[in-house]
């Protein structure tokens, strides 16, 4: 914004102020604005104006000529200014065609050179490339072709003097016993040096072998068959030469390997040297001769076997496996939490971690061919130190238990599958980068052959399987000897039907108590064991015959189910953590069958053939029917439902690999399925039947005169709410749906559809029932009072909607109930009205459709009618004529 004092004014009072002043520079800025520039030069006149007038000139009228004047003013001086800004414009414009100018100038020249530059480039290349013939420039490949004929000269004399040397070298093996040059060669101390001579010495074993074969012939039994063949070579002239000498014969053979010995050793003694040293490219020329001479196998023996790691471990991985004894059997014990690795195994793995890291660096500087000493090192460290503690380990835990040993064998593989995958990412002798695939394929195998010799074959699973079936018998050891005692002291026809289950109970029970006398059970185990079946310590297992049990040892425990399908989850977990084999499929199927044997048939069907031969038992019971045995089922059918989300959410999907495999398990558990399901029907079945024969008993002992009062019990008759045949029967009936509710399964409709067929059943006893009794005109409506608290009843009860809603089944019981009532012109307008259907059907209901359950068919309307009092009337008989 353009300052005021920048339009400066003459300070002096003269009669003719000048006008303001300004340049370029004012109107340049990026903070000028116009508005403010015309309202600095406002005020400057109006200063001026005020500063001539005075104050008495303050009142009068307003005088513009002090604004034209400082305006025009302005307006010369911007005339000015435009002026000289056109006159600057016109120059810099000619400079700037002169600028252009030239830069078009510099352009021609610059194409102009880079033309001739590449016009050269291509006759240089041409010059290269063409023959000489053709192009007399072309000496590019004569310069070529000289180079390599020098390169090949140089070689050949490089050749010449090896074999000059290696001659003399021979010579004096040959008639001087003795390697001077050699050992003078072996002692100049670089490692190139040492490399030749060891490639000399190996080059002096060939000549020896073919020109000196009787060295060899003591030697020849341990050669290969080419060195054999390569002997014949020395039955010519030169052989014969040696023998005319007349300087005796040297065992040449014996003189090189000597050498060859004494350079060994002395290269590994200065490998040694320099390890303690530090000295890693000493190291390197040492391994690099080596590597030369023997291909490196003595010197990566040196330095494995020298290892700090190696030698201070010597005692402490044969050390007895200790730990504290609560830790063994928090292993043994199948409820407690899976524990970690073993404590001296992890140390163990912990501390090869850190050193494997560490000499990988090591190596990487002391070997060219570091990664084969590497593989030999995590070699010896898994092999040997690894392995070792890992028998020892897996030895202790199989002698706590077969639950301990295979806890143990996931938590160190797992750990040691952890090492594996923490050196793949650090890299090792590739540190930082990722290791090599070969590197990769070592680790994998060594992780492997830790753990071969415990998945052989199928030992694996079986050994899952055993253990499993131990635990499954121990926890259902009460509850197998409750049921075979009472499978023994029956004698019902149910009970001799279920003697196969019998057996499988008694089997069962015998393995548990046999398992406990076996040899191989620890003290540890045996104590899990009776802990898991519920039993304190007893020495004596012939007692566990005679243990006391309750009625509640008998009945099914879903807190025990849940625990074996949780030690079947373990098993299952615990296999595709250890990836053993690709027979998963095969190992999920015997898993699926050991389930069903142990929880289907010898649980869940157990229970079920209890329930049932409960139910039977009540149908022809003088008392009223217990329907206890119906919880039983409850708990039992939450065990198969879960026994069977198990096996669809846990196994099935294991068996994808294998279609018939899988097919087959979903065969066997839709067979076990299914029988589950047809005994928990008959359950039911024989429930509503028993539910209908106490009904039945109830409605035979109604007293005729229910129906039929007495006049002088008309006053205590009326004030009955219903008769006690009813009361008897909807308590009876109310506490039948309480049972069904609280014992059935509240989720899907099966409760729903027990009480339906109750209601229904029941329904049909009563129709039958009101057929058999002559109904009184009071007693007419003691039976509506009946048939109204029937079907109150019922409707109360959560049943179809068909069968209580409007319409439904239940209002015949309202219907009966008022046609011992209703006159008989109501009665007429009632069969007129619809009331009645011509359907004829038996007891029950039977032959109807739904639309018709709450209509009465005319036999049945004749019936009922027929059985009031007045029915000989001639009004009454006039409406069974018109039906």
């Amino acid at each position: 914004m353009m300052d005021n004092a920048s339009i400066i004014t003459n300070p002096a009072r003269t009669v003719f102020p000048q006008g303001p002043s300004f340049t370029l520079e004012d109107f340049s800025s990026r903070d000028f604005i116009v508005k403010e520039f015309i309202e600095a030069l406002s005020d400057t006149a109006i200063s001026n104006r005020r500063s001539l007038a005075g104050t008495a000139a303050a009142n009068q009228p307003f005088d513009p000529k002090p604004l034209i004047r400082t305006f025009e003013s302005a307006q010369r001086r911007l005339s000015e200014l435009s002026g000289d800004l056109e006159l600057r414009e016109n120059e810099l414009s000619a400079a700037v065609r002169r600028a252009e100018a030239q830069h078009g100038q510099n352009l021609t020249t610059l194409g102009q050179k880079l033309r001739h530059t590449i016009e050269n480039f291509q006759q240089l290349d041409t010059s290269l490339n063409a023959p000489g013939r053709e192009n007399p420039a072309g000496t590019g490949n004569m310069a070529v072709e000289t180079g390599k004929r020098l390169e090949e000269l140089d070689r050949q004399r490089r050749r010449a003097l090896d074999a000059h040397f290696l001659i003399q070298c021979w010579d004096g093996v040959c008639n001087r016993g003795e390697l001077s040059l050699l050992e003078g060669l072996r002692r100049s101390g670089t490692g190139e040096a040492k490399v030749r001579s060891a490639h000399i010495a190996r080059q002096l074993l060939r000549i020896s072998q073919r020109l000196d074969p009787q060295s060899w012939q003591e030697h020849r039994a341990h050669s290969n068959g080419a060195n054999g063949a390569n002997g014949g070579y020395g039955n010519g002239s030169s052989s014969e030469d040696l023998s005319e000498s007349s300087t005796p014969r040297r065992n040449t053979r014996e003189i090189i390997e000597k050498f060859s010995e004494t350079l060994e050793k002395d290269l590994l003694k200065q490998f040694d040297e320099f390890y303690r040293k530090a000295n890693f490219d000493g190291m390197k020329d040492c391994a690099t001769v080596l590597q030369d001479f023997n291909g490196g196998a003595s010197v990566i023996a040196l330095f494995v076997n020298q290892h700090q790691f190696f030698i201070e471990r010597s005692q402490l991985v044969t050390e007895e496996v200790g730990g504290d004894p609560e830790s063994w059997e928090k292993l043994a014990d199948p409820d407690a939490e899976l524990p970690g690795v073993e404590s001296s195994l992890q140390s163990l793995i912990d501390e090869v971690k850190v050193v494997v890291q560490e000499e990988s660096a090591i190596i990487r500087r002391a070997f060219p061919y570091y990664e084969q000493v590497l593989g030999k090192f995590l070699q010896r460290v898994f092999q040997q130190s690894i392995q070792q503690r890992l028998e020892m380990v897996l030895e202790k835990a199989a002698g706590v238990s077969s639950l301990a040993f295979l806890r143990c064998l996931q938590s160190s593989r797992g750990y040691i599958s952890a090492l594996i995958e923490d050196l793949k990412s650090h890299g090792l002798t590739e540190h930082p980068e990722p290791v090599s695939s070969q590197t990769a394929v070592l680790l994998d195998q060594q992780l492997e052959e830790l753990f071969v010799p415990y998945f052989v074959g199928s030992s694996y699973i079986e050994r899952e399987k055993r253990t499993l079936e131990e635990l499954f018998n121990a926890v259902l050891f009460r509850f197998t000897s409750y049921q075979a005692r009472r499978k023994k002291a029956a004698t019902t026809f149910m009970a001799s039907l279920s003697r196969a289950g019998s057996e499988l109970l008694s089997n069962t029970r015998d393995a548990f108590i046999s398992r406990l006398d076996s040899p191989e059970v620890s003290p540890i185990q045996r104590k899990v064991l009776l802990s898991v079946a519920k039993i304190g310590d007893t020495l004596e297992t012939t007692r566990l015959t005679e243990i006391k049990l309750t009625e509640e040892d008998g009945q099914p425990n879903l807190s025990d189910a849940k625990r074996m399908l949780k030690w079947l989850a373990e098993a299952v977990g615990r296999g595709l953590e250890l990836s053993v084999n690709s027979d998963t499929p095969k190992d999920v199927s015997a898993l699926l069958n050991l389930l069903l044997l142990a929880m289907g048939e010898g649980y869940v069907d157990v229970c079920l053939d209890a329930a049932l031969e409960a139910a039977t038992s009540q149908e022809s019971a003088k008392a009223e029917p217990d329907f206890s045995y119906l919880f039983s089922a409850r708990t039992t059918i939450s065990i198969t439902t879960l026994m069977v989300m198990c096996i669809h959410a846990v196994l099935l999907p294991l068996s994808a690999a294998s279609i018939t495999t899988r097919r087959d398990m979903e065969k066997r558990t839709s067979q076990t399925t299914s029988r589950i399901e047809d005994k928990i029907n008959s359950i039911e079945q024989k429930t509503i039947d028993a539910t209908f024969a106490w009904v039945s008993r109830l409605l035979s002992n109604q007293k005729k005169n229910d129906f039929r009062p007495r006049e002088s019990d008309n006053t205590a008759w009326l004030e009955m709410l219903q008769t006690p045949t009813c009361a008897s029967i909807t308590s009876f009936l109310t506490r039948v749906h309480n049972v069904a509710r609280s014992s059935l399964p509240s989720s899907g409709a099966n409760v729903r559809q027990v009480l339906t067929e109750i209601a229904l059943g029941v329904r049909s006893l009563l129709l039958e029932h009101f057929k058999r009794f002559s109904v009184s005109g009071p007693g007419g409506l003691m039976v509506t009072k009946d048939m109204t608290q029937y079907a109150d009843l019922f409707k109360s009860w959560d049943i179809d909607e068909e069968t209580k809603g409007p319409g439904g089944a239940l209002d015949v019981l309202l219907e009966v109930g008022s046609l011992f009532v209703i006159g008989s012109e109501a009665l007429r307008e009632r069969i007129r009205g619809g009331g009645a259907s011509g359907t004829t059907s038996g007891p029950g209901g039977s032959g109807r459709n739904a639309t018709q359950e709450g209509k009465l068919s005319v036999q049945e309307v004749r019936a009922y009618v027929s059985r009031r009092e007045d029915s000989n009337t001639f009004a009454m008989q006039q409406v069974l004529n018109a039906l």
